[in-house]
């Protein structure tokens, strides 16, 4: 009877300890969502394994890369947005998300680039315009930052021209 026992229990604390083994990309995804960019590293971690367990998984490359961003290592969340897009070329979040990290790394044009696909594939989205407007004052162009804080105006969000309005960067209407 002891035997028996220890047998089953010994049964039960195999199948806990294999548990872990049973979580899906899905289940290591929410982990990494759940600390909410909190914990930047451990959300690394957690989207390691979504990747090593559906290496197809376009959102894993870009939260990902969105975290290398929130440390600081740019370079290594453009590689996982490169990812990403290879892998859903139409999403247009992770074409802000990479043009954010050229920003960051003062380099303008693919920033731009990254931006004016954002419009192109989702033209009503106004954290493209607000983002692209701000690479454009920051080269100096006032023209077509101009452009876009109206543009992102019209879409209903007018702070950046309100803003650019009372610095004069740009003309009130």
């Amino acid at each position: 009877m002891y035997k028996a026992i220890v047998s089953v229990l010994l049964v039960i604390m195999l199948m806990c300890s294999c548990s872990g083994e049973s979580e899906t990309s899905l289940d290591w995804f929410k982990k990494a969502e759940a600390l909410n960019y909190s914990d930047p590293s451990k959300a690394i971690e957690y989207l390691n394994h979504a990747i090593k367990l559906q290496p197809d998984y376009a959102d894993a490359y870009n939260m990902r890369g969105i975290s290398y961003v929130k440390l600081g290592q740019y370079q290594r969340g453009i590689e996982d947005f490169n990812e990403a897009i290879r892998l859903r070329p139409d999403d247009t979040r992770t074409y802000i998300n990479r043009g954010i990290s050229y920003t960051f790394l003062s380099q303008y044009p693919p920033a731009i680039a990254d931006y004016s696909k954002a419009i192109s594939l989702k033209p009503d989205n106004v954290d493209a315009y607000l983002s692209r407007c701000y690479v454009y004052f920051e080269q100096g162009d006032k023209n077509l930052g101009c452009r876009d804080a109206k543009n992102a105006c019209d879409l209903g969000n007018c702070s950046l021209l309100k803003s650019a309005q009372s610095k004069g960067l740009c003309r009130k209407t």
